[in-house]
C-alpha cells in the first residue's frame, strides 16, 4: 500500500509490464506545479498517457519518499530504478537515506532541510549509490515538498538527470 494515497503503489498488467500508479504520479506532478508553475517535464498533456510516459519513458529519474521520521521510498519511475539498479519491490520501503553513501548523507540531509524550509531546491548535483554500492552522479536535481490538495505535507520528491549533457532534456 502507498502511504501517500492508501492505494497499491503499482500493479502488474496482463502483459507483465508495470501500470503507472496514476494517483501518486498526479500528486507528484501537482506538487511540482505548485512550486514551479509548470508540470513535470513531459511531451504529453493527456491524463493517462502523461502518467504512463512519466512512469515508463521519462529520460530522468523521479522518486518520492514519505514523511516518516526516517523516510522510505514510496515511488520510483523506470529511469530511477535503472540508476539505482533495484527492483521496484526492493526499492519501495527502503529508507531513502540509503540512496546516498554514508559519506554523502550529511549533504543529502542538508538539502532535504532546505527543501523542508523553502518548499523546493533546484540545481542539485551529487553522488548516490546503487544496489551494488557503486557511486553514480546525479545532475540538475530538483527536490520539492509533496503536498496534497489541502496543503498537507505527504513527503518529498526528486527529479534528477542521469547524465550531465543536455541530451534527452525536454
Amino acid at each position: 500500500m502507498n502511504p501517500v494515497t492508501g492505494n497499491k503503489v503499482f500493479m502488474k498488467n496482463t502483459q507483465g509490464g508495470d501500470q503507472p500508479p496514476v494517483l501518486v504520479i498526479q500528486l507528484l506532478d501537482q506538487s511540482y506545479r505548485r512550486w514551479t508553475g509548470e508540470g513535470l517535464p513531459c511531451p504529453l498533456s493527456n491524463t493517462g498517457l502523461r502518467e504512463e510516459w512519466l512512469h515508463n519513458r521519462a529520460p530522468y529519474s523521479l522518486v518520492s519518499h514519505n514523511d516518516d521520521e526516517d523516510p522510505h521510498f514510496i515511488y520510483a519511475n523506470e529511469c530511477a530504478l535503472a540508476c539505482f539498479k533495484y527492483s521496484r519491490e526492493a526499492f519501495y520501503g527502503m529508507p531513502s537515506r540509503f540512496s546516498a553513501s554514508s559519506l554523502d548523507r550529511e549533504a543529502r540531509q542538508a538539502l532535504l532541510e532546505v527543501v523542508t524550509a523553502k518548499g523546493i531546491a533546484t540545481g542539485y548535483a551529487g553522488y548516490r549509490v546503487d544496489r551494488h554500492g557503486e557511486s553514480f552522479m546525479i545532475h540538475d536535481g530538483i527536490v520539492w515538498e509533496v503536498l496534497d490538495e489541502a496543503g498537507v505535507r505527504k513527503g518529498q520528491a526528486a527529479l534528477f538527470w542521469p547524465n550531465a549533457a543536455p541530451f534527452g532534456r525536454l
